[in-house]
């Protein structure tokens, strides 16, 4: 499990954590359903907001150590790529931060998520840069806690990730901020880099929302928050 107590690790959550309070959203107080949660680095976020969280998580070694840090946590098996067709239970927020591009069945994973969702879903994943619709199949590690159980992920490019999100829900928005770190590129008409992953945030919702954070497009350059 050193993976997740690296610098690297641990400085990239601490960017995406700091970026998403930045926005402004309607969190506390919600029910969230967190997905793809790990060791649950990421849990802490919303219950100190009073959230009521059910943390999610497909791999068993990540499960124990979930369930050893957050005792009276509600801490479940689910795998995305293969849901529990009797998950049925429906949450004001799923959050799905770093899983969407583990996944060799996003789609499926997205209409999933889109059921179990009553207001927003937040996602973010690794993309590919491109302005087509491209989901980019890969290979993982999949004896790696942090890679794909089942070996196989995706790089989709982000009109597909947009694209998907709008087929189940109404509003789909990205921020014109990106989180302060260099997989999150605030100018998209540079070559990619060849040396570290690109990344990219939405927040899909139920209802629209008046916030000057969010826009309802791709936008071709964003700024540091």
């Amino acid at each position: 499990m050193d993976v997740f107590h690296s610098y690297h690790y641990q400085r990239h959550n601490q960017r995406r954590q700091e970026h998403l309070a930045s926005l402004g959203l309607d969190i506390a107080g919600a029910t969230v359903l967190e997905v793809g949660a790990g060791i649950g680095d990421h849990t802490s976020f919303f219950l100190d907001r009073g959230c009521q969280v059910v943390s999610t998580e497909a791999r068993q070694d990540n499960l124990e150590i979930l369930r050893s840090r957050y005792p009276n946590l509600q801490v479940r098996h689910l795998d995305l790529d293969e849901p529990d067709p009797t998950f049925n239970e429906v949450f004001d927020i799923v959050y799905c931060y770093g899983l969407l591009y583990h996944l060799k069945q996003p789609t499926e994973a997205i209409e999933f998520m889109s059921r179990c969702c009553r207001k927003m879903l937040l996602l973010e994943t690794c993309v590919s840069f491109g302005e087509g619709e491209s989901i980019n199949p890969c290979g993982e590690l999949a004896a790696s806690p942090s890679q794909a159980i089942s070996g196989q992920g995706c790089r989709p490019t982000r009109s597909w990730v947009y694209n998907r999100l709008r087929e189940q829900f109404d509003f789909v928005y990205l921020p014109i901020t990106q989180p302060n770190h260099e997989e999150f590129p605030v100018d998209w008409s540079l070559p990619p880099s060849t040396k570290i992953l690109t990344r990219s945030i939405y927040i899909a919702s139920r209802q629209a929302l008046d916030n000057q954070l969010l826009v309802e497009d791709i936008p071709g350059k964003q700024q540091r928050h």
